[in-house]
């Protein structure tokens, strides 16, 4: 197999341990594939060029009613001596309808135009190469954006406007808003991506804890048209004043003003717990919308409730390390604590690869939790983030047909490959409920929400461990008893069509029923709602006539139009992407809403540039309470030793043939971190010359083979599996600070341990022209032959 490699973001050294392969490699792939990768900022020793030119973002809510339209204004700033083009990834709520850009350039203001997304970028470039300032706002995903603004020339305060309108669907009465302010760092196997652009993925971060270069501010009114119970935030400070009982205006404090790593959530409630449940209309020139919003039933008590299986699939990455991780552990253990003793379950953890609990489904006892508890309680959160193995492993689990199988997927989202996911839960061939809780404080709300949607199920986001009970409660609830069942949506007299959705799944939580659509005609009739609670037929029916005022939503034509392309486009399967290209094209210009297919483009008619101008990527922070181990694990490529009863034996899943031309070299391609001069005990991940082993890869793997002894007690009682040891190849070159980061039984990681001590002297890795401590991680995996 020839192997291309093409060194990016980090460095160029090589350093293989047996068939580990731990380098600073962004890009390792079969020739012809582009693999992207977040990596870490470092700040450059070029003054003329301006790095961080994004300088604030402030944010403008005005909830009124069920409706939020938000203002996001961005403000770039060339601090420099040189033209540069800026380019700054950043979330987006999964259900926002983007229907206008425009760019500010002094006193002037440029309305942005949408354009099908290939010939919106040819207009960018063209202007860029013309020296014209212009902005483009692409999707990405449905919830990640990019704007690129060029030819920023120095001094200049170049301001984007976009503005978006959303839906807000209480839950047990409470309206929640959320705003996500960092896109957390992506996990990405571009060689299984066939669908989407993996561009966005490759973005610079700062170093953990570290505050975000820019400011951030917002600001939410609300009107909601009937007395406000509570208003609140739990994750930023606010100043709250009430003009009135219907309305309020919340100002983030300037204390936070820094605080843009982790998603805002705010939320507030009505009195008596009541909802705006009803019909909003709106009569357009050409089209009439409508959005039919009602309450479900209340939950009817089952007191029978027969047993289940769950299939906890769980989350061990790099990015989970640390504080997700520990939020993990204390939701796991009351989901598991909260099942009945008829109950079975089953563990899946994954990283990289994935260990399975047990070959059967085990009951719910003490004695089975507990040993379950044990083994996930040794985590620490190391590796990547290969969850479409963990779910299929999951998936081809034996099944037995007289128990309700229902699977719980743990994890922060931070993966690119959301589509291949949802596919495979789309073949799901039992048809079992998916469950899904996001763990973080910034997670990606599109896979944590899509799952649940494909896979029939509910999300969850738990931010902190102090949920866990509750949500974990929740869950509980949903599963024992659906609020609504067998749901049709019928109309008598009222001409309705291009209704959304065309079929409607059980309702789990306490949350509208929503019918999106199109009307035509006298607004008159009625709309049927029906179903089942329990053993109960429900029935509730809304008199169209008795609907006022149907000319203040024209919000709805955004809201009906971005359904639509949801259900086309978001999570619509493989077979569907390319069928649905042209419709959904369609759609989003009519509608002039951004989409994977369209982007909004301004460009200035002023030659502003004449010479060159460099491209800058706004470095963003990771997440709040997310490690460097987000990133570090998207730059290592691992392979494993294995290790086999009585004898050793290493196997390599790979051959490389490395051809001299295909390694490329150039003098941008490094970023390196900084030597802090006061810092002596510092040890790096990435350095700009890796340590080297006397006699390179063979030597070690020679060293390893004659050393390592697999334990007779392991042998005896049949334990196997792979340890992940980590360690510090010292300024001298000799080993230090060995320790476990991915456990397995005590008797292997004492072995693994013990042989990696044994490792000679490395020649030092060298960072600016000296000597410095560099960590590497190795996993070994011990086989027992058959």
């Amino acid at each position: 197999m020839n192997l291309k490699i093409k060194l990016l973001q980090v460095c160029y050294s090589v350093f293989f341990v047996g068939i580990l392969i731990f380098a600073q490699l962004s890009v390792f792939a079969q020739e012809g594939d582009k693999t992207e990768s977040p990596y870490f900022f470092v700040t450059s020793d070029n003054s003329e060029t301006e790095q961080m030119p994004l300088l604030s973002t402030d944010v403008k809510v005005e909830i009124v009613g069920v409706i939020a339209e938000v203002h996001v204004q961005q403000v770039y700033k060339n601090t420099g001596n040189e033209a540069i083009e800026a380019i700054y990834v950043f979330p987006s709520s999964t259900k926002a309808a983007v229907h206008k850009m425009n760019m500010q350039i002094g006193e002037r203001t440029l309305e942005a135009k949408i354009y099908e997304k290939k010939k919106a970028n040819k207009i960018y470039n063209d202007a860029k190469k013309q020296g014209r300032t212009a902005s483009l706002l692409e999707q990405e995903r449905p919830n990640v954006f990019k704007m690129s603004v060029a030819n920023i020339m120095p001094g200049d305060t170049i301001i984007t406007n976009l503005y978006y309108t959303e839906l807000l669907v209480p839950e047990s009465g409470v309206y929640e808003f959320v705003y996500p302010t960092v896109v957390g760092p992506r996990y990405s196997n571009y060689e299984n991506t066939t669908q989407v652009s993996e561009d966005f993925v490759s973005n610079p971060y700062t170093q953990e804890g570290v505050k975000p270069l820019y400011t951030f501010d917002i600001e939410i009114d609300i009107d909601a048209g009937m007395p406000l119970n509570g208003v609140s935030c739990e994750t930023h400070n606010f100043n709250m004043n009430f003009s009135n009982k219907n309305k309020a205006i919340c100002k983030l404090e300037k204390s936070d003003k820094f605080e843009g790593n982790r998603d805002l959530i705010f939320n507030y409630s009505l009195i008596g717990n009541k909802i705006n449940s009803g019909l909003l209309m709106f009569e357009g020139e050409d089209e009439n919308f409508f959005l039919l919003m009602m309450q479900p039933p209340k939950r009817e008590e089952i007191r029978q409730i027969p047993p289940r299986e769950y299939i906890f699939i769980i989350d061990i990455s790099g990015s989970m390390g640390g504080f997700p991780i520990d939020v993990s552990k204390k939701l796991i253990s009351e989901l598991l604590n909260n099942l009945d003793k008829r109950d079975r379950f089953n563990i899946i953890l994954f990283a990289g690869s994935s260990y399975l609990l047990s070959e059967k489904s085990l009951q719910a006892n003490e004695e089975n939790i507990q040993k379950a508890m044990d083994e996930i309680k040794q985590q620490n959160g190391s590796g990547g983030t290969e969850l479409s193995a963990a779910i299929k492993r999951g998936l081809d689990l034996e099944y037995d047909e007289q128990m309700s199988r229902t699977y719980v997927v743990i994890t922060d989202g931070y993966i690119s490959q959301e589509a291949e996911t949802y596919e495979l839960i789309r073949d799901n061939p039992s048809q079992s409920n998916f469950f899904v809780f996001g763990i973080g404080s910034s997670v990606n709300r599109f896979l944590i929400e899509g799952i649940a949607k494909v896979g029939k199920g509910e999300p969850f986001v738990v931010t902190e461990q102090s949920e866990a009970a509750e949500k974990a409660n929740l869950f509980r609830e949903y599963i024992e008893s659906p609020v609504l069942t067998n749901i049709k949506v019928e109309f008598e007299g009222f001409k309705a069509y291009d209704i959304i959705p065309v079929s409607y799944p059980d309702v789990f939580a306490d949350r509208p029923i929503l019918v999106y659509g199109k009307w035509e005609g006298n607004p008159k009739g009625k709309i049927k709602v029906s179903g089942f609670t329990g053993k109960n037929t429900y029935l509730q029916e809304f008199d169209v006539q008795k609907i006022s005022n149907p000319n203040s939503n024209e919000a709805l034509k955004y809201l009906w139009a971005r359904k639509k392309i949801e259900l086309l486009d978001d999570y619509a399967s493989f077979v569907s992407y390319y069928d649905n290209k042209e419709e959904v094209t369609d759609l989003s210009l009519k509608y002039n809403l951004l989409t994977k297919y369209t982007s909004f483009v301004a460009t200035d008619s002023i030659v502003r540039n004449t010479g060159n101008s460099e491209t800058v990527k706004q470095p963003i922070p990771l997440p709040k309470g997310v490690s460097n181990n987000a990133v570090a694990n998207n730059q290592m490529v691992s392979e494993i030793i294995n290790i086999v009863e009585d004898n050793v034996k290493i196997e390599s899943e790979f051959d490389f043939e490395i051809e001299e031309e295909d390694v490329e070299f150039t003098d941008t391609d490094f970023e390196v971190e900084e030597e802090d001069e006061s810092e002596e005990l510092i040890s790096f991940m990435y350095v700009e010359k890796m340590p080297e082993y006397p006699g390179g890869q063979m030597a070690i793997e020679q060293f390893i083979a004659e050393n390592v002894e697999y334990p007779k007690l392991a042998i005896e009682n049949d334990i196997q599996g792979t340890v992940y040891v980590r360690f510090v190849v010292t300024k001298d070159g000799s080993i230090g600070e060995v320790q476990v980061v991915r456990s397995v039984d005590k008797l292997l990681d004492d072995e693994a341990i013990r042989v990696v001590k044994m490792l000679p002297n490395f020649k030092p890795g060298m960072q600016r022209g000296k000597a410095v401590a560099v960590w590497y991680t190795i996993p070994v995996k011990f086989i027992l032959e058959e």
